[in-house]
């Protein structure tokens, strides 16, 4: 663009930007029909006094003197080649001493939406250069349990969530969308490696004018946006499996299930349906028992099966409802109930895992491969379930159970963390403080002084998206985006591949990391695979230099096939599913085979295990948040816009908020065993009766002094979470929810400390 403007992008979208010496002028992407507002968190955020200037080094790390690590440690600041000769002879005497195996490779976060500065993979690529591999982490903390399960059930997760039922199918052809946990616009605003067009809003609106019925299924209303005008069913926390199951019970009942496509396309619906019943435990799970257990009217439950078995039914469940204990149960339960009524498989019909959950659902898939960096191969066996770190380090040797295998948990020496923040994203924030004092050494790249950066021995500043040179790239979005560099470093920051390639020049390996190539000709490289396909289907294939003056690049998509379920429903021979038996599980031999009592080889209403209680009476929702991705950015313009006196802001029912005296604005403190938060007040009929709904991201800020379970005084949920896996299946996050209580904060409110560097010492 003329006048300083260049492409850009992000997980958020595709935008222009320019600096004046100070600050970031956005302007969002002329063709985007609904620009997300967090691009005004990067105006202000480039120059924050919370950037990492200069390489740091834990004084007591140095010294060697045992003191804890913690929030509060001493920095010394230190010349890069002095950090990096340091940090070289560290890494080589760990992988000398315990072996690559004592590595564990921490990368896990949203980093850049660039397909070369992405941190996971530059990490991942240098220790498998370096030392041959190391502890992995697999699956996410978003998806960690419906990872696992979907493909025992239906099929791979990728294939369920992103090419089955797109926004195009649900605004022309669905009449009904069960939307359990619903599907807010704040999380569809968001996918990893950029979004160009924000469509979900608009075809849901679509949708809507037509006469499609949507109903959000969440304890908060807004879990749907006003244009769907849905209808709001505030079911109980955790509940849901409860409610699908009195839904599958009426349309038994009323012999308005469809046996044909139970009999051709499943398998085990014989069992499952005797559990639904009551066949063996003498319990039908009919509407009146669904009805005690979710606080929704037995009537209602009834009116919608009848509903649901009439015209075109899509049955979505959100992320976050497997991000609890039994996390896979709503995940499975919803497939049975979407093949109860007949339709997987039909445009706009059937079941979608996640539609919603982010940006790359219900969108059409690239026809030609993007960009993507090639890590290399990793020689290490070991892993764990990405949201079993804390169990990892202060339990190694231990056994635990995963997806029908008994693994041991590692013995890491040294972390290596580049791209992401364990202390947001993590649960029981005091527990991971115990655990990050395990390891020898950790290391972190960061752009800025998060916890995590604070709890770790050295710390290298890692340049911002915009002072660096990328390609921006998703699977299923139809553009590829010049990502130029709007602004200089800040300070001494350098980019990941620079900072790896020393450190792999310093351990012998340079040429196999950079290939011989730098930062340009690496971009020029990547190109080259996408430039490759869009000639050999003979359409428009710039040079790379021809692509980066225009910035960006128009690519095909797929068509809109509705993926491998609808070529199942074609044809069940052909298009069988990779499943065991080719077929709809709805009873999974595999997994009764697995013998977990959390896990059992149906789909099963397993009652919550936290419940609220006369200490706690509070069910605690913490999930994403709208004025910023996770915790990135946090002190940009946008999500300090939404915090009240710089704090978190969490929303009360006016019924609880009057039963405690809690007022609009108050200071409050959340507590339960596990820890205390501050948050500042916010009254809301959005939020149903004995709910509390405090978002993540908040970055984590103790009070001094405070002892093992400091009070966090800026809002992050995660001292509050408990940290347990799903079920002995995934092992994954539980996150989501918890309980707690909730009083008004009488005392004068601690100052925010948590965008205030560490003072460097000598």
């Amino acid at each position: 663009m003329n006048d300083g403007w260049s492409t850009h992008s992000s997980h958020w979208g595709a935008f222009s930007a320019r600096w004046d010496g100070r600050g970031v002028e956005v302007e969002p992407d002329a063709g985007d029909p609904a620009p997300s507002p967090m691009l005004d968190n990067f105006t202000d955020s480039l120059r924050h006094k919370a950037r990492l200037q200069r390489p740091m080094v834990r004084r007591s790390w140095l010294a060697k003197t045992g003191e804890p690590r913690g929030f509060d440690g001493a920095f010394v600041a230190m010349p890069w080649d002095e950090v990096l000769d340091l940090l070289a002879a560290e890494l080589s005497r760990v992988h000398k001493a315990y072996g690559a195996e004592s590595i564990y490779g921490g990368s896990y976060g949203w980093a850049s939406a660039g397909r070369f500065h992405h941190a996971q993979s530059q990490i991942h690529r240098f220790l498998n250069v370096a030392f041959g591999g190391y502890v992995r982490s697999v699956n996410s903390y978003s998806a960690g349990a419906s990872a696992v399960i979907l493909p025992h059930v239906l099929g791979s997760f990728e294939a369920l969530s992103r090419r089955n039922v797109t926004w195009e199918q649900v605004s022309q052809h669905t009449d009904t969308v069960l939307a359990f946990g619903g599907m807010a616009l704040k999380n569809s605003m968001v996918a990893s490696g950029g979004i160009s067009r924000h469509v979900e809003r608009d075809a849901m609106q679509k949708a809507a004018q037509r006469g499609t019925r949507f109903y959000c299924i969440s304890p908060l209303r807004d879990d749907l946006p006003e244009q769907a005008g849905a209808s709001w069913l505030p079911l109980r926390v955790g509940s849901d499996v409860a409610l699908m199951l009195g839904l599958a019970h009426s349309l038994v009942a009323k012999n308005l299930h469809d046996r044909d496509f139970l009999a051709r396309y499943c398998t085990g619906y014989d069992v499952f349906e005797r559990y639904l019943l009551g066949l063996d435990d003498g319990q039908p799970k009919d509407a009146g028992w669904a009805s005690a257990i979710t606080g929704i009217d037995a009537a209602e439950i009834v009116a919608l099966a009848r509903r649901s078995a009439q015209g075109r039914t899509l049955v979505t469940v959100s992320h976050s409802l497997q991000r609890a204990r039994y996390g896979e149960q709503p995940v499975w339960m919803g497939a049975v109930l979407a093949a109860m009524l007949g339709q997987i498989g039909l445009p706009g019909g059937g079941y979608n895992y996640a539609l919603g959950a982010l940006g790359h659902t219900g969108r059409r898939v690239n026809a030609v491969p993007i960009p993507t960096m090639p890590q290399g191969r990793n020689g290490v066996e070991a892993f764990i379930p990405v949201a079993r770190i804390s169990d990892m380090l202060l339990a190694p040797g231990q056994p635990f159970d995963y997806n029908g295998r008994s693994l041991r948990y590692p013995d890491i020496k040294l972390v290596y963390w580049a791209g992401g923040n364990p202390f947001h994203h993590h649960q029981d924030i005091n527990r991971l403080r115990r655990a990050f004092n395990v390891p020898q050494t950790i290391v972190v790249h960061e752009t800025a002084w998060t916890s995590t950066a604070r709890f770790a021995d050295i710390v290298l500043p890692a340049t911002m998206t915009l002072e660096r040179d990328d390609i921006g790239a998703a699977a299923t979005d139809p553009r590829l985006i010049a990502m130029r560099k709007v602004a200089p470093p800040v300070g001494e920051a350098r980019d990941d591949f620079e900072i790896f390639a020393a450190l792999a020049r310093r351990l012998g390996v340079e040429q196999a990391y950079t290939e011989g190539r730098d930062s340009r000709q690496w971009l020029a490289h990547l190109y080259e695979t996408t430039r490759a396909a869009l000639a050999a289907k003979g359409l428009d294939a710039p040079s790379f230099d021809e692509f980066w003056q225009s910035g960006e690049l128009a690519l095909p998509s797929e068509p809109d096939d509705g993926g491998l379920l609808r070529a199942f429903r074609d044809d069940p021979e052909a298009g069988k599913l990779p499943t065991p038996s080719g077929k709809i599980e709805v009873f999974s031999q595999t997994i009764a085979g697995f013998d977990y009592d959390d896990c059992p080889g149906h789909p099963t209403w397993l009652p919550p295990s936290d419940q609220p209680s006369a200490r706690h009476s509070l069910t605690l929702i913490a999930n994403q948040p709208a004025t910023r991705l996770h915790s990135q950015l946090d002190f940009g313009r946008y999500s300090q816009s939404s915090k009240i006196a710089g704090r978190e802001v969490v929303r009360l029912n006016p019924a609880d908020a009057q039963a405690r005296g809690i007022a609009a604005g108050d200071i409050v403190r959340l507590f339960n065993d596990r820890g205390a938060c501050l948050a500042a007040a916010a009254i809301s009929d959005q939020v149903a009766a004995g709910v509390i709904h405090l978002p993540t991201g908040a970055w984590y800020d103790p009070l001094p002094g405070d002892g093992e379970q400091p009070l966090c005084i800026h809002g992050n949920p995660n001292v509050l979470t408990r940290d347990v896996g799903t079920s002995r299946l995934a092992q994954g996050c539980t996150g989501q929810v918890t309980i707690v209580e909730c009083e008004k904060y009488t005392g004068p409110p601690p100052p925010i400390r948590a965008f205030d560097p560490p003072t460097p010492v000598t």
